[in-house]
């Protein structure tokens, strides 16, 4: 298992994200400076309706970059956001975070950018965003109702997606002998009849096989790379396996403890045993060409209306009930909530997982499954 960093490395990883900062166009602006300049704003009161006409007489465009994994993936969102604000013209590109953050950071410093609002798993960019002047300080209507962890004090960033990594297994695939937990996937029986997504390739899933060799051991990690697992980049890709019957069980991908009666599938948590989970942040860019109708996407994203209605049943809101059979995603303390955003921040432990893992699984093959979109895409 990798050790924790020591003093020096996390002195050398200070030092080197400072380089990287300046070398990618970091604002030269002090952080005392850039403070002044985004100071804390109350929470929105105007209704979603009143920033609607405010975003139509800005000019009615707007450009979202989304964190996923099929350019389709975010279709529902914009048919959702097109019906309720037909109006407004909305530009919703999706790919890996991984490129997004990057594209982003290129823009900034070509003087190019594109998006008004980015929604990415990079959870570690809204910190540094926040700390070079990047992000807008804006706080929308519901925010003091956010999760205390899924929000910037100031209204840099929000979360507005909770989301649960974990396996899910078809019902009809795995019979009456179904895996109770990830420890039971190393079962031979189970050989061959695997689905994941790269844990070297999604930081998300990353941490998820971060926490199952920390509680299982590396002998695990050893014997599931035996169990001639079909690995696949998107994290999609082993819920899609699954649900064609390719695979019985997909390891790193999304779900929710209480899926429809009907589904052919079950996503799993059992008490004692880990998974993940996060709140995927969204933030409004400094520089963004169409500030008031980001505000009315991050304002509708946050509201009641959308967040008791999100596909796995979760809220980022303490005001929002879950269905019966959920708690919070907080309250599930294997869901290591507060542990991803830490993990994160530390990029050479991070790069350290991620190399362990290829040692075991292999390198990543494929292309990116949303594409390639170049530097930049929504333009």
């Amino acid at each position: 298992m990798p050790s924790l960093p020591s003093r020096r490395h996390l002195l050398a990883a200070g030092a080197g994200a400072a380089l990287g900062a300046g070398a990618f166009g970091a604002s030269a602006v002090p952080a005392s400076a850039a403070a002044s300049r985004h100071s804390a704003a109350p929470e929105e009161t105007r209704t979603l309706d009143e920033l609607y006409r405010a975003a139509l007489a800005e000019g009615g465009k707007l450009v979202v970059y989304a964190g996923g994994d099929t350019p389709t993936q975010q279709d529902g969102t914009k048919a959702a956001f097109k019906a309720r604000f037909p109006g407004i013209d909305l530009t919703l590109i999706v790919d890996y975070s991984k490129y997004h953050d990057v594209r982003v950071d290129n823009q900034f410093a070509t003087g190019t950018l594109v998006p008004d609002l980015v929604q990415l798993q990079t959870l570690q960019d809204f910190v540094r965003w926040k700390q070079q002047g990047r992000l807008l300080h804006y706080k929308p209507a519901g925010f003091s109702k956010v999760y205390d962890a899924f929000k910037d004090p100031q209204g840099a960033w929000v979360a507005t997606g909770a989301i649960a990594f974990s396996f899910l297994y078809g019902t009809a695939a795995v019979g009456p002998e179904a895996p109770r937990n990830a420890y039971d996937l190393v079962d031979p029986k189970w050989k061959g009849k695997i689905a994941s997504s790269y844990p070297h390739d999604d930081d998300a899933v990353l941490y998820l096989y971060t926490l199952y060799a920390r509680q299982y051991g590396w002998e695990w990690v050893a014997r599931l790379a035996a169990q001639d697992v079909r690995f696949a980049r998107g994290s999609n890709s082993p819920g899609d396996a699954v649900f064609a019957g390719q695979k019985a069980i997909g390891i790193g991908t999304a779900g929710s403890a209480v899926p429809a009666a009907a589904s052919p599938a079950r996503f799993v948590i059992t008490d004692g045993h880990p998974f993940m989970g996060w709140g995927q942040r969204m933030a409004i860019l400094d520089r963004a060409k169409n500030p008031a109708a980001a505000k009315l996407f991050l304002n509708w994203q946050l509201s009641t209306e959308r967040q008791k209605n999100s596909f796995n049943g979760w809220s980022v809101r303490t005001d929002v009930t879950p269905p019966a059979g959920l708690k919070p995603l907080w309250e599930y303390p294997n869901a290591h909530v507060d542990g991803f955003p830490r993990f994160m921040a530390d990029r050479a432990e991070v790069e350290r997982w991620k190399q362990t893992f290829a040692l075991y699984f292999g390198e990543v093959k494929g292309d990116p499954t949303p594409g390639w979109l170049g530097l930049h895409p929504g333009a």
